[in-house]
């Protein structure tokens, strides 16, 4: 199921593909990079993003003075879009799109296709464009969240903002074969808008209605507007607050940190530095199922059947890179 060879980490950073795909190096980070020198371009800000985001939060707190007069299968609704939502995001469009550190079967491509429409983050190719670029240019002008803009910048201000004409540059370079290959990819891209109307907004909110007679408003409120905006900031979060709060056990060179919160909240998304220090790592962790609900995803799915051939770093390799480069924190576990 896992590849545990030391060999995958010295190729994947030549560029070579364990699994013959030749888009593997496109997360790596490029130390070639120079920002180029002069006064930065100015800031131009997206009032329509700035109007959209402030209604959604301004929703999702009213969705919050609501709870107590949900029913208690609508909260628990909630909850399971919450986590359907974030697997769209986590072993979807992060995992197996944009690192492509698993293969996933059609029926399951699917179903985190659906998934990523309902976490509304934009589709499966620009998302994975986008976070390629981020890793391959970390915290440089062509990072599309860069963290060392500060926290605000990173977490949410990226989204308010036109992209730093670098951001665009870079993206427009990288080889997205393998996006444009995938059927599902194209196709969730072709219809995304209706797809998120139809799963982010239509869908939550009737289940509850149909199933048992809960009001459109609360349905409206809570497991749309109230869980959408949840699942956004858990996932800015992995962005700004992993990206500045935490120790770094295997790489003190670069900022990403292992965040336990933003674990816990990003369904297993924290362990960061480990994280951007091995991207094509599956697991995003050497400690598997801990703490990492998407990894005992992505093994369930491998016990079914409907993923294979998840990607590994050996623990011995983990550990070599922690004595080499890590601040000094690395502890198994």
């Amino acid at each position: 199921m896992t590849e545990t060879d030391e060999k995958i980490q010295t190729r994947h950073r030549n560029g070579e593909v364990p699994n013959t795909d030749s888009t593997m190096g496109e997360d790596v980070f490029d130390e070639t990079y120079r920002e180029k020198e002069g006064p930065k371009p100015p800031m131009r800000i997206v009032w329509r993003n700035v109007l959209m985001m402030s209604l959604l939060h301004l929703g999702a707190l009213y969705g919050i003075f609501l709870i107590p007069s949900a029913s208690p299968l609508t909260l628990m609704w909630s909850v399971l879009c919450f986590v359907i939502s974030g697997l769209g995001i986590t072993a979807g469009v992060h995992r197996l799109w944009s690192h492509r550190a698993y293969k996933a079967s059609l029926p399951l491509r699917v179903f985190l296709a659906i998934a990523n429409s309902m976490a509304f983050q934009n589709d499966i190719y620009e998302w994975s464009r986008d976070h390629r670029v981020h890793h391959k240019y970390s915290e440089t002008d062509a990072d599309p969240h860069n963290a060392s803009r500060g926290f605000f910048f990173s977490h949410i201000g990226w989204l308010l903002v036109r992209k730093h004409p670098d951001v665009i540059e870079k993206g427009s370079k990288l080889d997205l074969t393998d996006l444009k290959m995938d059927k599902v990819v194209m196709f969730q891209r072709r219809f995304y808008k209706p797809s998120v109307v139809l799963m982010c907004f239509i869908f939550p909110m009737l289940v509850p209605w149909l199933l048992w007679d809960e009001s459109l408003w609360v349905g409206y409120f809570i497991p749309t507007l109230l869980r959408y905006a949840v699942v956004l900031n858990a996932t800015w979060l992995v962005n700004s607050a992993a990206h500045m709060w935490g120790n770094r056990p295997y790489d003190v060179q670069i900022y990403p940190r292992e965040n336990m919160f933003v674990t816990l909240g990003a369904l297993g998304e924290g362990f960061h530095n480990y994280h951007h220090t091995f991207p094509y790592d599956y697991s995003t962790s050497e400690f598997g199922c801990k703490l990492n609900f998407t990894t005992c995803f992505i093994n369930f799915m491998c016990f079914c059947g409907l993923a294979k051939e998840c990607k590994r770093v050996s623990k011995d390799a983990a550990q070599a890179r922690a004595q080499r480069t890590g601040d000094g924190s690395y502890k198994t576990g």
